[in-house]
């Protein structure tokens, strides 16, 4: 990659992590212990779904999908962060940078676009009930799952690939914890600002239009449950909806703050304490709004984690001067779920 003064260099330098050797520790305690509660909050709702067959529905299948997806969407960047924590060189070459922002930015598009899905899903449930088995299939699900990822894959790597095809200065210093598109953006030297509006619109069509859609759905929603004459139903139907709008809320809320509004109008402090928000903040709290407002996949997981504690107590070597499970026939039998 040419530097502004004709020379080459094939590094990036992380300049956002603390110096001071306490506050690195702390910060590696703080960000392994969110991380590892966000994948296993994902890990635990996958299993949940997928162990109960009440809930092969295309509604959980989503739910589903949307933690698989963030669970790789974190995975592309908490890792390196982690390691970047523990080591005193914070750097990463451009053809890195460059995979690690296409995915990060690819996945998190591919968040966006299965939030759409899922807000269309319930408007089918809610607006259409009769037709909603023959509209919402299994299949249907499956489909646009894996096209709301290869879209966000594609959209991202086009923004990738335009951005590393620019001249960057000879400063390579990213004021960040990873490679992502502002920071990197304040490397490039030449003609900033239209390479800006490029990017603005390619966020434009992966954040705004969506949301737009999400919207209009919700909108629809709101008049079809108003037209309801019972309360119970309509407070049944509000609920269904609350834990979705409660996520797009937090979602599209911090990607606005990063990617739609101008790089002078927000402080690099401002942008790393964002990111975090949206890289482990709302990947944490999308299993507990789910779980917490829907009974049935609390039910779920309260049927899978006994059956994991158990597999892992007869899993375990018997110890001298213990009788093995079978040796009292009369004891009580444990229930598996």
């Amino acid at each position: 990659m040419p530097g502004g003064n004709g020379s080459v260099w094939v590094e990036f330098v992380f300049l956002a992590y603390p110096c001071r050797p306490e506050l690195r520790a702390l910060s590696f305690l703080g960000v392994g212990l969110l991380y590892a509660l966000t994948v296993g909050g994902h890990v635990l709702v996958v299993a949940a779904i997928q162990a109960d067959a009440r809930l092969h529905t295309p509604m959980y299948c989503l739910l589903g999908s949307l933690s698989g997806v963030e669970v790789c969407y974190t995975a592309t960047v908490v890792p390196h962060m982690l390691a970047n924590l523990l080591q005193p060189q914070k750097t990463i070459s451009l053809p890195s940078c460059a995979t690690q922002m296409a995915f990060f930015i690819g996945l998190g598009s591919a968040d966006c676009f299965l939030l759409v899905v899922m807000a269309y899903d319930r408007y089918v449930a809610i607006c259409h009930p009769l037709r909603y088995p023959l509209i919402m299939t299994l299949t249907l699900c499956v489909r646009l799952v894996v096209a709301s990822t290869l879209i966000g894959l594609v959209l991202s790597s086009q923004l990738v690939a335009f951005i590393f095809s620019l001249p960057f200065c000879q400063a390579r210093g990213i004021e960040h914890f990873f490679c992502d598109v502002p920071p990197v953006m304040r490397l490039v030297c030449a003609n900033s600002h239209s390479h800006e509006r490029s990017v603005l619109a390619a966020a434009t069509l992966a954040i705004a239009v969506p949301f737009c859609v999400i919207a209009t759905s919700y909108g629809f929603i709101v008049a079809a449950v108003a037209k309801l004459r019972s309360a119970g139903g309509r407070r049944r139907a509000f609920s269904t909806c609350c834990s979705h709008l409660a996520v797009v809320l937090l979602q599209y809320g911090c990607c606005a703050l990063t990617y739609l509004r101008p790089d002078s109008g927000c402080s690099p402090g401002q942008g790393q304490l964002i990111s975090l928000v949206y890289t482990l903040g709302t990947p944490l709290l999308n299993p507990l709004i789910y779980t917490l407002r829907n009974s049935e996949v609390k039910g779920a997981i309260g049927r899978v984690l006994p059956r994991s504690c158990l597999r892992q107590g007869r899993a375990r070597p018997i110890g001298k001067g213990l009788a093995p499970p079978h040796a009292n026939p009369g004891a009580p039998k444990i229930p598996l779920g």
